[in-house]
């Protein structure tokens, strides 16, 4: 009986030692999560699924935070004499867009999602927002009843050297592609120049054409996989890389998250303790957006329950860590992913690479590089590029696309790129980053002297709005700021994306409205706070608020 004793103990002591491993494992993980619920997905989903519908009703919409009386009346005219002011400018604009909202779901979304929840029912019995544009001219946009809008909108990240700009690529573009037309599966002779380019300007060696944003990450997560044979990709809280499920596992997806699929602390050692201890990591991806708010989603006035919003953007301390982040995906054979779909030229010619000083194993681009058509990249080294094995035929890595290299598209792009080595474009580049700190320094000084509580933050040329007093009522400054005619994407005064054609003369212009806007809003009551009131017992209250509405509901 004595060899079996001795097998059975050997056996016990390797289970042991795995258990132990796997332990052990799991509290690495654990510890190189952030501690928010951006952090924990399964957490966050069930909370999310919890949170109770209810709605503001009368004064109680003008006093969520116990505003006195007079407070009161005053928001209530200020709220209806912004209203009309809205609505007697551009009723073309508002009654197209009434009409097209039934029929379009995307719509639907951004509409139900400008404010927070509580008062979204009565607000929409006020002010509703166009989403048409007839026109856009130098950094201005045009409704339908011919109101100009300066735009930081940005749309989404495409425009970085003005509209014209995109519009000139779009029309030589359209003018290089006319002879072939809409061949699609081969090239267009414009193909060759532009993949040197793009090769010189990334750094890598080989290049893939997609559709979208998303399709360039989706691509770049599947070579990595195929090539380091492993399942497990790393993203950071809060950083967007497209939605599908695997890179955007929380809230807003309805499949749970993939055990594949970890999601760390940004800038953090735990995170990289985890990475040097696993061996079945394929890539980490990095959206270096994600260098101004760390480890928090993009902000949004829909979760501006407070005046909590932050932005602390250091560039010495990011660098280094994206550096540290390098090393540790060399020595573990772990692709490093850069998803430059939005910021992608925005900081420097040669992208974030360039300006952080980094180099991937993948970088992914979108959005300007198009010259204003759809559009996403792949661009890599060769040892994670290829898509076959030759000594395994039928080992494949596939990835097709119907309109990919389009040739509308691949000779629009062209043209951006050649002019991406202008002089002109050049210039625009040499001096932005102190231009848009001055600028950012001009604003802030501005809105202090108004005496008013908000100021702007942000990296380069895009900005977020911060508020420096609690208050439950900070979302409306949207509202004031397209009344002053500044046209803000649907996250509101949760992001401001400035194009480079931007002169001194046209700032100064936005500087004027944007102080207006925010003394409009002070003056009509609404920056009123009690004086004990803090971003802690805001969300103390809410937080109450809910429970007492589940349970009433139960």
């Amino acid at each position: 009986m004595e060899p079996l004793n001795t097998w059975t103990l050997t056996a016990t002591a390797l289970a042991s030692l795995v258990l132990l491993k796997k332990l052990h494992q799991r509290l690495q993980l654990s510890l190189a999560k952030s501690p928010s619920l951006g952090g924990h997905l399964r957490m966050s989903k069930r909370v999310a699924a919890w949170i109770p519908a209810y709605s503001y009703r009368d004064e109680q919409w003008f006093a969520a935070d116990e505003a006195p009386q007079q407070v009161v009346l005053q928001r209530q005219q200020g709220l209806q004499t912004l209203a009309e002011r809205l609505h007697t400018r551009s009723p073309q604009t508002l009654a197209m867009s009434a009409q097209v909202k039934p029929m379009v779901s995307d719509l639907q979304l951004i509409s139900q999602y400008r404010v927070p929840y509580q008062f979204r029912e009565q607000l929409s019995q006020h002010i509703q927002l166009g989403s048409f544009w007839r026109e856009s001219e130098g950094v201005y946009l045009t409704d339908l009843d011919g109101n100009r809008y300066f735009d930081v909108t940005g749309s989404y990240g495409v425009n970085l050297f003005g509209l014209d700009f995109y519009k000139q690529c779009i029309t030589e573009g359209v003018k290089r592609a006319e002879k072939l037309g809409p061949v699609l599966g081969s090239y267009h002779p414009c193909v060759l120049d532009n993949v040197k380019r793009l090769c010189e300007i990334s750094g890598m060696q080989e290049v893939s054409f997609h559709m979208s944003g998303t399709e360039a990450v989706m691509q770049a997560v599947r070579l990595a996989r195929y090539h380091s044979r492993k399942r497990k990709i790393v993203r950071f809280t809060g950083a967007y890389h497209g939605w599908w499920d695997d890179v955007q596992p929380g809230p807003g997806n309805p499949m749970p998250p993939s055990s594949d699929t970890l999601t760390l602390n940004d800038m953090h050692p735990n995170t990289l303790r985890v990475l040097r201890n696993r061996n079945d990591i394929a890539c980490v991806l990095v959206n270096p957006l994600q260098a101004m708010h760390p480890n928090k989603s993009a902000p949004t006035d829909s979760t501006l329950v407070d005046g909590g919003r932050s932005v602390h953007y250091d560039r010495q301390a990011y660098t280094k860590w994206l550096q540290q982040l390098r090393q540790v995906c060399t020595d573990k054979g772990i692709a490093l992913i850069m998803d430059e779909v939005f910021l992608g030229f925005r900081l420097a010619p040669g992208g974030a690479q360039a300006y952080f000083n980094v180099k991937a194993d993948l970088v992914t681009y979108g959005k300007t590089l198009g010259g204003g058509l759809p559009v996403g990249v792949v661009c890599g080294m060769s040892q994670w590029m290829k898509r076959y094995d030759e000594q395994k035929p039928a080992d494949l890595c596939f990835a097709r696309g119907t309109f990919n290299a389009h040739p509308y598209v691949m000779t629009t792009m062209q043209v951006f790129l050649e002019r991406l080595q202008t002089q002109e474009v050049q210039t625009m580049y040499a001096d932005s980053s102190r231009v848009w700190t001055d600028r950012m320094t001009l604003l802030n000084t501005r809105l202090q002297q108004a005496g008013v509580p908000v100021q702007v933050a942000g990296m380069e040329s895009v900005w977020s709005v911060l508020y420096t007093a609690a208050s439950r009522y900070h979302w409306m400054l949207q509202f004031y700021l397209r009344d002053q005619g500044i046209a803000l994407s649907w996250v509101g005064s949760g992001r401001m994306i400035f194009s480079f054609n931007i002169n001194d003369a046209d700032f100064e212009i936005f500087v004027q409205r944007f102080v207006r806007a925010a003394q409009q809003m002070q003056n009509d009551g609404w920056f009123w706070a009690p004086p004990d009131q803090t971003n802690r017992r805001i969300r103390q209250s809410l937080l109450r608020e809910m429970l007492n509405k589940k349970w009433a509901n139960a």
